[in-house]
């Protein structure tokens, strides 16, 4: 008996993704972020916003500590909730604290231990399993790095092209 087109395996033998390959799949993102960050100009990164949004300089601060909380997270499992109200306040600052945390990333991410994404755990804004979280975290990136997109458009800034990851 052959199975059909249409019938799904009950299990598969290898993730579709693996650990090392998620984590340069992030990094190809974090690395596209910090390119939009760089070219925001400097008296803008943090000032100029449009239709209420916040600046970008306020949204890629939020990326990072979602990012550093989660990378954090993937390395000890504890989801230690970042001070929303703080963060850097230069470009320069940002993009230190972003080389950081994708050093981090680089270094602990690829031996995160597989359970970590099956197991349900507690983050600041709800429980989740552990991918769901991770995926949460590129996607975060993703949408605040279309709102820094529309507003270099608006500053009459080419953005990096966003397909070069």
């Amino acid at each position: 008996m052959t199975a059909s087109a249409t019938t799904a395996p009950a299990t598969l033998a290898a993730p579709f993704l693996s650990i090392p390959d998620f984590v340069a799949h992030w990094q190809g993102h974090r690395a596209l972020t910090r390119r939009v960050i760089e070219t925001f100009p400097d008296d803008q990164l943090f000032t100029f916003s449009l239709g209420g949004m916040r600046p970008f300089g306020v949204q890629a601060t939020e990326i990072h500590l979602v990012d550093a909380m989660t990378v954090t997270a993937l390395r000890s499992g504890e989801w230690p909730e970042p001070d929303w109200t703080t963060g850097p306040g230069t470009k320069a600052d940002l993009l230190a604290a972003w080389d950081a945390v994708s050093a981090d990333l680089a270094e602990h991410g690829p031996h995160t231990d597989p359970a970590f994404f099956t197991q349900v755990h507690a983050l600041p804004w709800g429980e989740m399993p552990g991918w769901v979280a991770a995926i949460y975290a590129v996607d975060n990136e993703i949408h605040h790095r279309a709102q820094g997109y529309v507003y270099l458009r608006a500053l009459g800034t080419e953005p990096p092209a966003f397909y070069e990851r």
